[in-house]
């Protein structure tokens, strides 16, 4: 590692307050803050997927609070504008010499966090406007191009069950979103902790503990986090084997319409690097690979009319590839 032991120590440590942080709001939850962290890490989006009352939009607001940087909600509606994201030019008048001119107003999306709120409500030509932020970090109006605040991070959520006035996500950009994570109900335990925390009248006060620089220099160690060349023999393996038109396994071959594209490697390595680092280790192991698998390929790996029909997902399929790789201990 180049930054030195003391300092990456330091980091990972701030990983493990930030977690803290967000879990005096957030009650249970463990994997999905930790999925939430790993992407931050990573440099990706995450686009979240749960039914209402789940706290998505919670979860999002308390991890802002925990970091020192800018944070912005855009409320996805279906009559929002791609302007009303990236920002439009306003007229302007120099009162000097009385010229006017076209000056470039921002848009809520020059900001580190961006929460786009039910993403899915909004028509396809206000959600393809995010798409050059995702992958560029940059947007162009006007013929000129503005670089974003770095670090940038676009956590989306959307709402599963109400279909009417929605717009879904095309798969060209749900494969911009790093990771795809589905929040599911709490626990008994938690259920009761959360209704005892939230009618009452004590406040948990969220403290920002880390912020965008060290951030930076999180993102730029986790690619310095080593992966052996069996690994990625295995990643390879079992991204090709997602394609149903030249795998050979069956359970794809029956059930899966599309497989994942060489972005999903780069991503399941990436944030496999980013998962070994959060827990203090420089080399990433097979776990790693086993828990992202997941989140990874959930959007990439797309299901066939009968899979849909016989309630086959995805991570059923993520499940069955994962036994290719022999050493894994699958689980779902």
């Amino acid at each position: 590692m180049e930054s030195t032991e003391k300092e990456v120590k330091s980091l990972i440590n701030k990983l493990s307050l930030l977690k803290k942080e967000i879990q005096k709001v957030i009650v249970g939850q463990d994997a999905i803050i930790e999925e939430m962290l790993v992407a931050l890490m990573a440099g990706g989006h995450c686009l979240l997927e749960g039914v209402p009352g789940l706290a998505k939009t919670l979860m999002v607001r308390t991890m802002s609070q925990a970091l020192h940087l800018s944070f912005r909600r855009i409320q996805f509606t279906p009559d929002l504008m791609p302007t009303d994201i990236v920002g439009t030019e306003i007229l302007e008048e120099d009162h000097t010499t009385g010229k006017r001119f076209f000056k470039f107003n921002k848009g809520p999306l020059f900001a580190n966090i961006v929460l786009a709120d039910e993403i899915n409500r909004t028509p396809p030509k206000t959600q393809s406007a995010l798409l050059e932020a995702m992958q560029e970090f940059e947007v162009t109006y006007g013929g000129q191009t503005y670089p974003l605040d770095r670090p940038f991070f676009i956590l989306a959520t959307q709402n599963p069950i109400e279909q009417a006035g929605t717009y879904p996500l095309p798969e060209a950009q749900l494969d911009r979103f790093l990771l795809y994570i589905k929040i599911g109900y709490p626990t008994l335990e938690e259920e009761n902790q959360i209704l005892s925390n939230t009618t009452g009248t004590k406040k948990a006060k969220v403290e920002p503990v880390i912020n965008g620089e060290e951030i930076q220099k999180l993102q730029a160690l986790v690619r310095e986090v080593s992966i052996s060349d069996d690994l990625i023999d295995d990643v390879s393996q079992l991204i090709r084997a997602t394609r149903p038109d030249t795998t050979s396994v069956e359970y794809v071959k029956e059930w899966v319409r599309w497989g994942a594209g060489p972005r999903a490697g780069q991503a399941l390595i990436l944030t496999a690097k980013a998962r070994a680092l959060f827990y203090g280790r420089y080399a990433v192991i097979l776990e790693d690979l086993q828990t992202m698998a997941y989140p990874v390929l959930r959007h990439r790996v797309l299901m066939n009319f009968k899979a849909d029909a016989e309630n086959v997902t995805s991570d059923m399929a993520t499940a069955e590839l994962l036994k290719t790789i022999k050493r894994v201990n699958v689980k779902l």
